[in-house]
C-alpha cells in the first residue's frame, strides 16, 4: 500500500478509514500473505496527522476508522506480518505508523521526529509504544523535545530492522516480503497472537496461554496439517509446502 498525499502524506480521517479499510481487506483475505506499506514520494514516509484538517475542525478525537489512526496501529487480529519501507521522513502520527509495522526497512535519509509538543497535543501511541522499544530516557528525550533523529540511531536503538540506500528500498523490501510470503502462515499468525496478547503478563502467564492453547492462532496451528508438515518435511530433509491449514 503506497501513501500518496503530497506533499506530506499526512493522513485525515478520510484517509485513514480508508486506510483500515484496506488493512481489513489484507487481514480477511486467505490469498495475502505479507503487507509493505510506503510513501509516494522521496521526501515523505507521512507527516503523520493531517495539521491542514486540524486546523479546519478535525478533532484529534474523530473517527479514524476500524484501525484507528492510519488503519494499522488499532486493527484487531491483524496476524500477518506488515513491512514497513520508509521511503522519506516519519514524522509524528507517521512515525507511529512505522511503529505499527512488525518490520522496518528505512532509506538511509530518513529521518523521525515526534513534533507534537509544538502543535500542542499527545504523541498517544508513540508515548505508549516507545519507552517499550527503547532505553526509558532516549524515548522520553524524543517525546519532550521533539529532536530529529537519523536513520542510523534509529537502527542503533533497535527501532529500524535495516538501512538501505534508498534505490534499494523496495527491492530489498520485496525480498524481504517473498521470504515471509513463502513462510508458514499458521506460525506466524500464532507469533502475532502470542507477541500481542503476552506483552504485559507474567512470563508463567503467558506460557500457560500458550502451553494450554487458550489462544485460537496457537490451537489452530497446534491442530493443522501445516504442523504435520513441517515435522515430515523436516524428517524427510525437504522444503516444507505451506498450505495455511
Amino acid at each position: 500500500m503506497t501513501l500518496d498525499r503530497p506533499k506530506a502524506n499526512a493522513i485525515d480521517a478520510a484517509t485513514s478509514r480508508k486506510m483500515g479499510e484496506v488493512f481489513a481487506q489484507f487481514r480477511d483475505d486467505p490469498e495475502l500473505r505479507v503487507a509493505v506499506i510506503t510513501g509516494g514520494g522521496a521526501k515523505f514516509f507521512s507527516a503523520g496527522w493531517d495539521l491542514k484538517a486540524a486546523a479546519a475542525g478535525e478533532a484529534p478525537d474523530v473517527d479514524y476508522g476500524v484501525g484507528g489512526f492510519g488503519g494499522l496501529q488499532e486493527l484487531p487480529d491483524l496476524n500477518k506480518p506488515v513491512i514497513a519501507a520508509l521511503n522519506g521522513m516519519a514524522v509524528g502520527g507517521g512515525f507511529e505508523l512505522a511503529l505499527s509495522a512488525d518490520l522496518i526497512i528505512a532509506a538511509d535519509h530518513v529521518r523521525f521526529a515526534l513534533p507534537e509538543i509544538n502543535a500542542g497535543t499527545l504523541a498517544d501511541a508513540a508515548t505508549v509504544k516507545l519507552p517499550r522499544r527503547m532505553p526509558y530516557h532516549v524515548a522520553m528525550d524524543l517525546l519532550l523535545t521533539g529532536r530529529w533523529m537519523e536513520a542510523e540511531e534509529a537502527h542503533g536503538w533497535g527501532l529500524v530492522n535495516e538501512v538501505v540506500p534508498a534505490d534499494r528500498l523496495m527491492d530489498r523490501a520485496r525480498e524481504i516480503a517473498g521470504l515471509l510470503a513463502d513462510g508458514p502462515p499458521l506460525v506466524f499468525a500464532a507469533i502475532k497472537e502470542v507477541a500481542r496478547k503476552t506483552e504485559d503478563l507474567p512470563f508463567q502467564a503467558a506460557m500457560d496461554l500458550v502451553t494450554r492453547r487458550r489462544l485460537p492462532t496457537v490451537d489452530r496451528l497446534y491442530s493443522s496439517e501445516d504442523q504435520k508438515e513441517g515435522a515430515r518435511a523436516f524428517d524427510e530433509g525437504r522444503k516444507p509446502v505451506w498450505k495455511g491449514v
